[in-house]
């Protein structure tokens, strides 16, 4: 593997770290917010869904934007977006600035989805384009994890009502740091073939690497999926000839949320409450959350490209079935009243739950969207299949609140069956992209 590939997939995966970190790191201050802005339950839910809108904004924008000025020159204003929700969330003076805030941080969030992981797959060769895109995967992990020890770290403190401000203003350090190290970053080489740099994308390729060994042969194969003579990267996108992709995205993203992922993410330490847990314990359980999603996902980033996509998602399919269902059970059955046995089946549920998320759809998600769109309509196809999910995404974590205060137990079930619904989906309609190029792929789903 290449140095100049590595370094490059590292700094844009800093867009997912941020990413992870801007995702999870709102679940230790709920109470607070709650206190400090007088929230109902409605409005709580509505408060860690103000990201999520922002995100569907920045994942519906930002492709086009992408594609008009360059994945890299977009990155740089996404690392803006994150430093700036970073300082005014934690110096918010209400609770309409601190929604504002968050909502610009939103947006951040979503671009970095569409572009970290299509830049990532743009630069790097097949056979190990599926770890290389798994790297933004991992540090989006990473950043789940540090924000759920940054909050317990700061919790410890003892810092009173300041506490929740100081658990958002850290983010502005990493944030700080993406920004510079983008500037020593190269730009994608499809993105470059695209727009006539042709002699700047050979020495990216060079220096990245190539499919087939040889940067001359690369640039003409990217060049004739571009096929720019008759077709334009401004044609209509929803046409029959993008039908399948299209739907592959679309399923894919809503299943990636119908899981309830996001809801136990941004509300880890409230359900292990409902479970019997206190604060402490409830936010070091959280830690315990992101330790397992770190693992699982070095896990999936170690097979993607061996096993293939639709392998690791049958694995995740049936680990999130057993685990939902015994949650929902767990719910169902001891209600408001756990026991320590039962407290205990929702944890060790909660991480078998996360271990097989991490394992499958968190890591295929991502990888997947970055390879199943041609080149000239990558840009529109990755904002579509993102803009689904976090658009799934607000949708279930505004109303978690709600539908759980009145059962817990059937909110789990339901997610239960989704994920059944996922497996079959997988089995017949998923076409494995593993160890094929970019351009091979939109040969493979029949498009000209």
């Amino acid at each position: 593997m290449k140095k100049t590939l590595l370094f490059a997939a590292i700094v844009a995966a800093l867009g997912g770290l941020l990413f992870g970190f801007d995702t999870a790191v709102i679940s230790g201050t709920t109470s607070w917010l709650s206190t400090e802005f007088e929230l109902s339950k409605f409005e709580l839910g509505f408060t860690v869904a103000s990201a999520l809108i922002g995100t569907i904004i920045g994942a519906l924008t930002i492709g086009k934007l992408s594609d008009k000025y360059g994945r890299r020159h977009v990155l740089f204003i996404l690392a803006v977006l994150y430093f700036i929700s970073a300082l005014g969330s934690s110096l918010a003076w209400g609770w309409h600035s601190f929604l504002f805030f968050r909502l610009i941080g939103g947006i951040g969030v979503g671009g970095a989805s569409v572009v970290s992981p299509m830049y990532i797959a743009e630069i790097s060769p097949a056979k190990i384009r599926g770890r290389m895109v798994a790297i933004a995967q991992l540090n989006i992990v990473l950043g789940m994890l540090l924000a759920y020890f940054s909050n317990y770290i700061i919790n410890s403190l003892e810092l009173g009502a300041m506490e929740w401000r100081w658990m958002f203003g850290v983010e502005a350090i990493p944030a700080a740091l993406f920004f510079i190290f983008l500037f020593i970053t190269p730009r994608s080489p499809r993105w470059l073939i695209a727009n006539n740099f042709v002699e700047e994308a050979k020495i990216v390729l060079d220096k990245c690497g190539t499919d087939s060994g040889n940067v001359e042969q690369e640039v003409e194969s990217i060049q004739k999926s571009l096929d720019l003579q008759h077709h334009s990267l401004k044609e209509p996108f929803f046409t029959k000839k993008y039908r399948t992709p299209i739907m592959l995205a679309v399923i894919l993203a809503l299943f990636n949320q119908l899981s309830g992922i996001n809801a136990v993410l941004y509300y880890a330490p409230d359900i292990f409450n409902m479970a019997g847990f206190g604060k402490s314990a409830a936010l070091l359980n959280s830690m315990g959350i992101g330790g397992v999603f770190f693992i699982f996902t070095i896990a999936a980033m170690a097979v993607i490209d061996k096993m293939g996509r639709k392998k690791i998602m049958i694995i995740g399919s049936i680990g999130y079935i057993i685990s939902l269902s015994a949650i929902a059970w767990a719910f169902l059955k001891y209600g408001n009243d756990f026991s320590e046995t039962g407290s205990m089946v929702v944890l060790l549920s909660v991480f078998l739950f996360v271990a097989s998320h991490a394992f499958g759809q968190g890591a295929v998600i991502w990888v997947y969207l970055s390879e199943i769109f041609p080149n000239r309509v990558r840009g529109r196809g990755q904002s579509l299949g993102t803009a689904v999910h976090w658009i799934a995404a607000a949708i279930i974590s505004w109303t978690f609140p709600l539908i759980a205060e009145m059962s817990g137990g059937y909110t789990f079930a339901f997610y239960a069956v989704c994920m059944v619904l996922q497996l079959l989906w997988v089995i017949f309609k998923m076409v494995e992209t593993k160890g094929i190029s970019l351009e091979e792929i939109q040969k493979k789903l029949g498009i000209e």
